[in-house]
C-alpha cells in the first residue's frame, strides 16, 4: 500500500538569522577585514545572511586572542573548573536544541529529523563526554600529567557543520587547549550561533574563535606560526596540501578526510535488516558522509533478491523539504557539489553501468538529486573508486568471502565498512581483514562519543571520539 503524507513543516521561527554576521574574536562578534559573503539555501537557492570574511590581520587577531586565553586563564585553570563550562555548554545546546536543529537545516540542506534526532542530541553527548574527561586526564594511559598543547587551528566541513564543531572543540577545551575554528563557507550559521553559547555560557573570552570565509582562511589559519595543533575534516586533496604545509614543523596534526566504504551483505543476512542498512548508510544526509556505504557489495546467490528489495524501498524515500518532518532526503548543499555529483553519475553510465532511480518529483529550484543506484559496476570505474558526496550506490557482487574482502579493500581509502551477517564468527572474521578504521556490524552510521573514528590510508590519521581522542591534544 503506497500511503500519502501530508506536510509536516518545522516552524523557521524559532531561529532568527541576522542579516549578516560578524567574526567571535576573543569573546566579542566583529568585522572582518576581507570581503564578505553570502549563505544560500540549499533547498530554494535563497540568500540567508551576509557573512564576515577574515584575512591575515583577522587571523592574527584570533590566534592572539587564544594564545592569552591559554597562557592566562584557560591552561592553567583546574580540570574540574573547565569541566563545568563544558556541562554549561552542553545543557544551553539540550535547551536550544530545536532552535539548533532547524537551523542547521536550513543552512545545510539536511532533513529536520535528522538534525534533531541525530546532530544535536549527539553535539550535546560529546560535550557532557569530554566534561567528564577534563578533571581525569591523568587517568586516560598518556602519562600521570599530560599537558595541553596549546592554541588549536581547526577546519570542519560543511555535511556536518555543528557535529564536526563538537567533535573538535569538546576534546580540545577538555584538555586545556584553546581554539580558532574555521567553519565551511557554505554552512556557518550553526558555528555563528554556537559562538552565542559561549557567551551564554560565559566561557572566558578567546577559549573559542571562530572565523569565517572560503579556503584562503583556512589556508592561513593552517599556516599560522601561533597554532600549536591543526584538526582537518574535509576532502582527501585538501588534506594533503595541509599535510605538506605542516610538515616540517612543530605542529601535531590530525586529518579525517575521504571515504569509499564498503558495506557487505553475506547470503545468510537478514536481508530486509540489511536494506534498511544500506539506505541508511547511503542516503542518510544525502550521501553527505565521508563513511558513507557508497559501495554496496553482494554475496551473488542473494543479489537478485536484496536488489529488488532495495528498490522497493528506495521507492518510499520522500525527498523534498528538508523542514518537513516527513522528507527522507534532502537538498544538495550547493550548486558546486551538484555538479560533481551529475558529473560522476554520467561517468557510470559512460562506462557501461546500469542506472535507476525511483519515480521521483524534485522541486523546481534549489539543488536536488533523486537517491540513485547502479548495478553491473566493474572496480575499474570511476563510480566504484572516486567518493561522490552524494545519494548514488554502486553495486558489485562477490561468490566467496575473501573475494569480499578482498574488493572491500581495493580502494585508496580505509574509513569504513559494514557487515551483514547472522554469524558473529563471520564478524569477526571480516572486522580483521578490513582495512577500515571503524567496521559496522549489521547496522551502519552509528555513533558514539565515547567511541574512537578515524582512517586508513587516504582517509587521514589520528582518532576523533572516546579516550583515543584527547591524545591528539595533549603533549604526551
Amino acid at each position: 500500500m503506497d500511503f500519502e503524507y501530508a506536510p509536516a513543516p518545522e516552524s523557521r521561527s524559532v531561529v532568527d538569522i541576522r542579516p549578516s554576521y560578524g567574526l567571535f574574536v576573543d569573546g566579542e562578534f566583529t568585522d572582518g577585514h576581507g570581503e564578505p559573503f553570502k549563505t544560500l539555501n540549499p533547498a530554494d537557492e535563497e540568500p540567508l545572511a551576509e557573512i564576515a570574511c577574515a584575512d591575515a590581520v583577522d587571523v592574527d587577531r584570533a590566534v592572539a586572542a587564544a594564545r592569552r586565553a591559554y597562557e592566562r586563564v584557560w591552561g592553567p585553570m583546574p580540570g574540574r573548573e573547565r569541566a563545568k563550562y563544558l556541562y554549561r555548554i552542553a545543557r544551553i545546546i539540550q535547551e536550544r536544541s530545536r532552535e539548533l536543529a532547524v537551523l542547521e537545516s536550513i543552512d545545510n540542506g539536511k532533513p529536520i529529523r535528522e538534525s534533531r534526532d541525530v546532530d544535536v542530541p549527539l553535539v550535546a553527548a560529546h560535550f557532557f563526554y569530554y566534561a567528564g574527561w577534563a578533571d581525569k586526564l591523568g587517568h586516560a594511559g598518556f602519562g600521570a600529567d599530560p599537558r595541553p598543547l596549546g592554541v588549536a587551528g581547526q577546519v570542519i566541513p560543511w555535511n556536518f557543520p555543528l557535529l564536526m564543531l563538537a567533535w573538535k572543540i569538546a576534546p580540545a577545551l577538555a584538555t586545556g587547549n584553546t581554539v580558532v575554528l574555521k567553519p565551511a563557507e557554505t554552512t556557518p550559521l550553526t558555528a555563528l550561533l554556537f559562538a552565542e553559547i559561549c557567551q551564554q555560557a560565559e566561557l572566558p573570552a578567546g577559549v573559542v574563535n571562530i572565523v569565517t570565509g572560503a579556503g584562503e582562511t583556512g589556508r592561513l589559519l593552517v599556516g599560522h606560526d601561533g597554532i600549536d595543533k591543526v584538526a582537518f575534516t574535509g576532502s582527501t586533496e585538501v588534506g594533503k596540501e595541509i599535510a605538506r604545509a605542516v610538515a616540517g614543523t612543530r605542529k601535531r596534526l590530525t586529518l579525517e578526510l575521504g571515504g569509499k566504504a564498503a558495506n557487505i551483505v553475506f547470503d545468510d543476512a537478514p536481508l530486509d535488516q540489511a536494506v534498511e542498512g544500506v539506505v541508511n548508510a547511503i542516503f542518510f544526509n544525502q550521501g553527505h558522509v565521508c563513511c558513507a556505504g557508497s559501495r554496496l557489495l553482494v554475496q551473488e546467490s542473494v543479489a537478485d533478491e536484496l536488489l529488488g528489495r532495495l528498490k522497493r524501498r528506495m521507492a518510499t524515500l520522500r525527498v523534498g523539504d528538508p523542514l518537513d518532518k516527513n522528507t527522507d532526503v534532502g537538498a544538495i548543499n550547493s550548486a558546486e557539489q551538484l555538479a560533481k555529483i551529475r558529473e560522476l553519475a554520467d561517468s557510470g553510465e559512460s562506462e557501461g553501468a546500469e542506472r535507476w532511480a525511483p519515480p521521483c518529483d524534485l522541486p523546481q529550484r534549489g539543488f536536488w538529486f533523486a537517491p540513485t543506484v547502479f548495478t553491473g559496476v566493474a572496480q575499474s570505474h570511476r563510480i566504484a573508486r572516486e567518493e561522490i558526496f552524494g545519494p548514488v550506490l554502486s553495486v558489485l557482487t562477490f561468490r566467496t568471502p575473501d573475494e569480499a574482502i578482498e574488493k572491500a579493500n581495493n580502494t585508496p581509502y580505509g574509513l569504513s565498512a559494514g557487515v551483514w551477517t547472522e554469524k558473529g564468527s563471520r564478524i569477526l572474521w571480516a572486522a580483521e581483514r578490513l582495512r577500515a578504521g571503524v567496521v559496522w556490524a549489521n547496522t551502519f552510521n552509528k555513533f558514539d562519543p565515547a567511541s574512537p573514528f578515524g582512517g586508513y590510508k587516504e582517509s587521514g590519521f589520528g582518532r576523533e571520539g572516546g579516550r583515543h581522542g584527547l591524545e591528539a591534544y595533549l603533549d604526551v
